[in-house]
């Protein structure tokens, strides 16, 4: 029997995002945090993952924050969009922005998930 068969949905969500969030603060650990420039320690969301799950794993809306604006200051936003907008420009956050109409909930299938932890496992 597959070893991952067993492992249920929610639990592979949680995985797969744990590994995600550590690539991200992997891949942008010199940058600093994305919204006021501090040490990275978390991996933040512009556009939530709760209420936006088709973008949870979204490597242009997943970025390195500190504590302080990840939890504290709810994503300090308006500093995070400024440095989305250095980062990928206008046009792409405004396409970002103008997707969440289109693309806001998902449930993601095992075989996502699985995909997900092996490609973002470092």
């Amino acid at each position: 029997m597959n070893k991952t068969k067993s492992v249920s949905i929610p639990k592979l969500t949680k995985k797969a995002q744990t590994v995600f969030n550590k690539w991200i603060r992997n891949r942008d650990q010199n940058n600093g945090c994305i919204s006021c420039g501090a040490q990275i320690t978390e991996a933040g969301h512009y556009l939530s993952a709760g209420h936006y799950s088709a973008l949870r794993f979204n490597e242009m809306n997943t970025n390195g924050q500190c504590v302080r604006c990840n939890r504290f200051l709810s994503g300090n936003l308006i500093h995070y969009r400024q440095g989305l907008v250095k980062k990928y420009g206008e046009n792409n956050v405004l396409m970002l922005e103008n997707s969440v109409s289109v693309r806001s909930v998902k449930k993601y299938s095992r075989l996502e998930l699985e995909f997900i932890i092996t490609n973002y496992k470092l």
